[in-house]
């Protein structure tokens, strides 16, 4: 399995990026239909059951079979406008009804430009996207790009493009194939769409065989016209990426095979767009290094870790990668000043983990394969880059706290490439390091960096990312997800990973125990046999009770015990280390009530 192989979002979000302004958009019904506004064909046969119903005509269950029974032709657009309103200004009328929002509609947020029209519109203000071909002709796309400030050049007919401003030198190009509402000669019917002017056809030939595409809302199986220029373009120096819910119909499978058409299997055009726009803004704001890149600085790290005299090589490797992530941290995006707002808290934290990534699976290659001597430089990296975060002074609390999520990142990683190789010492010293601070008590380091006790990791504000808003852990689970995507780098594809990552959230928490005495413990459970327990940062094991039990039955058994007990864990004692399970039961048995 390929790094991207199941993430083709991202795999287009870095075309995008590295090729800016070559993609087009070619947008189908698909966009405007989930605005509640209707397509051509669907105004068409409404006109045709309010005429015939104002006439007295029953209800039918097919009003173009009627229609073409009553008069012998096919219901058509321009012809029921032209015979039901005589003057143009007569036919706006109408159709404003259809495609113009009453103040109810825009209460209720229908027919305007829905999220997929405003992440599009973002793309062209940033420049990754210039060209905009549609079948739609409402103007949610030009609304849109203007509350972006962006003024597209719209052609919705052969005498617009006539004197619009050339493709090349527009900024946003916006192509409505089947014109305007505005304009009685929209184009709706089958024989209107099977064949468009010679120079519409000449503009599609340019457009598909100048531009990679991303296909959206479109079936792909009527309008002949724009299915025969799709067939036409004879170059596929770009890409395509065809955008569906669901499988490929005929016509657009037949479409896809042709230009070799990369399928995007979506829930919809909202969460499509708005997610490839904020990959785009995370790759433009982070400068983020190429997955390619990113693969080579792993490859190296485990190429230089297989042979001591490369050690040289990869201590210059991890300072070089360490100077430019911290270079980065430092940018205005991440300035801690300016309101909450959720949005920018997703932005932030995509972003983070962006500049991170290279280095975090770096780390995760040393816990992994490396022999120990690692832990210093690695130590190194962590404090260096939370003390980085902690210099910046005063401004919003959350902005401060998550600052130092990179750290937080590289240290999970690593510990988690330890608990995979089972380097029980290394982990331990790991997660006892002491933490120097400056005017105050040193902690140890899986006090500051672990879960509940980092203060960037205050739960409410982590449940605020997608999908976490009802989990009992957000940050535990999110951390998980972030690891299991970059896991193939040092934890392998085992089906085991969840029980690595939580095996090793369960040994930090023990280890946190040990700022607590054995006295301590001893005396809190003596006196409260039943309920009490000590506190400790908690992740998701805590109520995940299949790998909770499955832990403790594990740090039950005489060869864990040894084992952990021989690499330093529970002070080396072996009631100290039976009070700490005992404490994690009761207070997992609390979180999964």
């Amino acid at each position: 399995m390929t790094l991207l192989q199941n993430d083709p979002i991202t795999q287009l979000a870095f075309s995008v990026y590295e090729n800016k302004g070559v993609f087009a958009v070619l947008l189908g019904s698909g966009l405007s239909r989930s605005a509640e506004i209707p397509t051509g064909w669907e105004i068409t046969l409404d006109l045709v059951r309010r005429v015939a119903t104002a006439q007295g005509v029953e209800d039918q269950s097919d009003w173009a079979k009627w229609y073409r029974e009553k008069t012998g032709q096919e219901p058509n657009y321009s012809a029921l406008l032209e015979e039901i309103a005589s003057s143009p200004d007569e036919r706006r009328a109408i159709l404003h009804r259809y495609i113009e929002p009453d103040e109810r509609d825009r209460e209720e947020g229908r027919k305007i430009p829905t999220k997929a029209h405003h992440a599009i519109a973002q793309l062209v203000r940033s420049g990754h996207i210039r060209v905009i071909v549609t079948t739609n002709f409402d103007r949610l796309m030009e609304n849109a790009l203007r509350e972006q400030g962006v003024e597209p050049t719209v052609v919705s007919s052969t005498d617009v493009l006539a004197g619009a401003e050339p493709l090349t030198h527009s900024r946003c190009y916006l192509l409505k194939l089947h014109g305007d509402y505005k304009d009685a000669r929209i184009l709706n019917t089958d024989q209107e769409l099977s064949a468009y002017p010679d120079s519409y056809d000449k503009l599609l030939d340019r457009i598909f065989d100048e531009h990679g595409l991303i296909i959206c809302g479109w079936s792909g199986d009527w309008d002949h016209a724009l299915r025969a220029g799709f067939l036409r373009a004879p170059n596929r120096r770009y890409p395509v990426y065809w955008a569906a819910r669901g499988a490929l119909g005929t016509g657009a499978s037949e479409l896809a095979a042709q230009r070799s058409a990369k399928t995007i299997p979506i829930s919809g055009a909202d969460e499509f767009f708005q997610t490839l726009q904020q990959r785009v803004e995370t790759l433009e704001q982070s400068q983020r290094q190429n997955p390619l890149s990113v693969e080579l600085l792993v490859n190296s790290t485990k190429r230089y870790l297989a042979k001591p005299e490369h050690r040289i090589q990869l201590d210059e490797l991890l300072s070089q990668e360490t100077e430019r992530l911290m270079a980065q941290l430092d940018g205005s995006q991440f300035a801690p000043h300016g309101q909450w707002n959720q949005e920018e808290f997703r932005s932030r934290v995509r972003q983070y983990e962006a500049l991170a990534e290279p280095l975090t699976r770096m780390a995760g290659v040393l816990g992994r394969w490396g022999d120990g001597s690692e832990l210093t430089t690695i130590l190194d990296i962590v404090r260096g880059l939370y003390l980085q975060a902690e210099k910046v002074g005063n401004g919003l609390a959350v902005w401060l706290g998550v600052r130092s999520y990179p750290a937080v990142l590289i240290f999970t990683a690593y510990g988690v490439g330890l608990t995979r190789s089972q380097r029980w010492k290394t982990l331990h010293e790991l997660l006892v390091a002491p933490w120097h601070r400056e005017y105050r008590d040193p902690k140890r380091v899986v006090s500051t960096l672990f879960l509940d006790e980092w203060k960037g990791a205050e739960s409410g504000v982590w449940k605020e990312l997608e999908g976490l808003d009802r989990r009992k852990t957000p940050l535990s689970d999110h951390l998980f997800d972030v690891m299991t995507n970059w896991r193939s780098s040092f934890a392998g594809v085992s089906a085991e990973f969840e029980l690595v990552f939580e095996r090793f959230e369960l040994l930090a928490a023990l280890a946190y125990l040990e700022e607590d005495s054995e006295a301590s413990l001893e005396q809190a459970f003596t006196n409260t046999p039943h309920g009490l327990f000590a506190r400790m940062p908690m992740g998701r094991v805590g109520w995940h009770s299949s790998s909770a039990n499955s832990l403790v039955l594990e740090l039950q058994s005489e060869a864990t015990i040894t084992a952990l007990l021989d690499a330093g864990f529970a002070r080396n004692s072996r009631r100290f280390l039976e009070l700490s399970i005992e404490s994690f039961k009761r207070y997992a048995g609390k979180m999964s009530w």
